[in-house]
C-alpha cells in the first residue's frame, strides 16, 4: 500500500501461526509474503516505511516479542508492529459496533461496542479451546471414523474419504502422523467433511451442526459481555471454514440467528491483510 492508501499488490505465503509452526517458520513466511508483494508491485525493500503483521499466536507476549525482533531484523529501519489475528480482523470489520467470528484452523470471537471497548472469547488453541474450528471438526471426524471402524470392522463412507483423500494407506499411519503433528492432519480433513455434508452424509452433517452451535456460543458469550444480547449488531464471519460448504454456512447462520435474533450477519469490510496495511499506514 502506498502513502495514499492505494493497494499496489497482494501476495500469499504459507502458515504463519508461531504457536503452531514456530517463530522462525512463521517469520520466514511473513517475509516471503512481503517480498512477493514488493516484487509484484515493483517496489524496493529500501523504500518501505512501515510493516504491520496481524498473526495468530501473538497474543502470547513472549512470542510477540520474538516475532517483533525477527521482523525488525528482516526489515531494518522499518517501523514494525505485531498484532493478533483477532485484532486485525476487528480492524477489517470497520468502525461500527461489531462481533467478528474467526472460524479457521482455530476459532474465536471478538467484539467492539460503540465506545470502543473490546471483548473476546475462545482462541485458546487446540488443547484448551478452538471449538468449532477446522482443527476441531477434523479431529471429531477422525474420532468418529475410528469408532465406527472399531465397532463394525469396516470404514464409514466419511472414514474412507478421509483416509483416501489425505493419502494414508491405513489408520495406524494416520494416527502416527497425528501423534507427530496433528496440525498436518485435522485441519486438512475439514474440506472432506464439508464436501461430504453438502452431499448429504449424515455423520458429516452431525459434526458440522455441533461445530455451528459451538461457534455460535462464542459469539453469544461476547454479545452478552458487550450488552448486545438482545440488540441489533453486525456479526462478521471470516476464516477458512467460511464459504466452503453450503450446509455449514446455512447451519452457522441459523445458529447465530437463534442465539441473536436481531443480529445482521455479513463479512468483513476489507481483507485482514488490507487492514494490517492500513494499520501500518497510520
Amino acid at each position: 500500500m502506498d502513502r495514499a492508501g492505494t493497494i499496489i499488490s497482494r501476495s500469499f505465503s504459507g502458515p504463519s501461526n508461531p504457536s503452531r509452526v514456530g517463530v522462525e517458520s512463521a517469520v520466514l513466511e511473513i517475509v516471503k509474503a512481503a517480498e512477493l508483494a514488493l516484487i509484484q508491485g515493483g517496489v524496493e525493500r529500501s523504500v518501505v516505511a512501515a510493516l504491520c503483521a496481524g498473526m495468530a499466536g501473538t497474543g502470547n507476549t513472549a512470542i510477540r516479542e520474538r516475532v517483533l525482533h525477527d521482523l525488525q531484523s528482516a526489515f531494518p529501519g522499518v517501523a514494525v508492529r505485531v498484532i493478533t489475528d483477532l485484532e486485525v480482523a476487528l480492524a477489517a470489520a470497520g468502525d461500527v459496533p461489531v462481533i467478528v467470528l474467526v472460524a479457521g484452523t482455530g476459532s474465536a470471537a471478538i467484539g467492539r461496542d460503540a465506545q470502543g471497548q473490546v471483548w473476546r472469547a475462545g482462541g485458546q488453541g487446540p488443547r484448551t479451546g478452538d471449538d468449532g474450528s477446522a482443527y476441531d471438526i477434523g479431529a471429531r471426524a477422525v474420532a468418529r471414523a475410528l469408532k465406527q471402524r472399531e465397532g463394525q470392522g469396516t470404514d464409514s463412507s466419511l472414514g474412507s474419504k478421509i483416509l483416501g483423500q489425505l493419502g494414508y494407506s491405513s489408520w495406524s499411519d494416520l494416527q502416527q502422523r497425528v501423534a507427530e503433528q496433528p496440525d498436518a492432519v485435522f485441519p486438512l480433513a475439514f474440506p472432506i467433511v464439508a464436501a461430504a455434508a453438502d452431499a448429504g452424509d449424515a455423520v458429516a452433517r452431525d459434526i458440522l451442526l455441533q461445530a455451528a452451535r459451538e461457534l455460535s456460543s462464542l459469539v453469544s458469550t461476547v454479545a452478552e459481555h458487550m450488552g448486545y444480547g438482545r440488540q441489533s449488531i453486525l456479526i462478521a464471519k471470516t476464516g477458512g471454514t467460511v464459504g466452503r460448504s453450503e450446509f455449514f454456512d446455512a447451519q452457522l447462520d441459523a445458529a447465530l440467528k437463534k442465539s441473536l435474533p436481531l443480529a445482521r450477519i455479513g463479512g468483513l469490510a476489507m481483507s485482514p491483510a488490507e487492514a494490517a496495511a492500513r494499520t501500518a499506514l497510520m
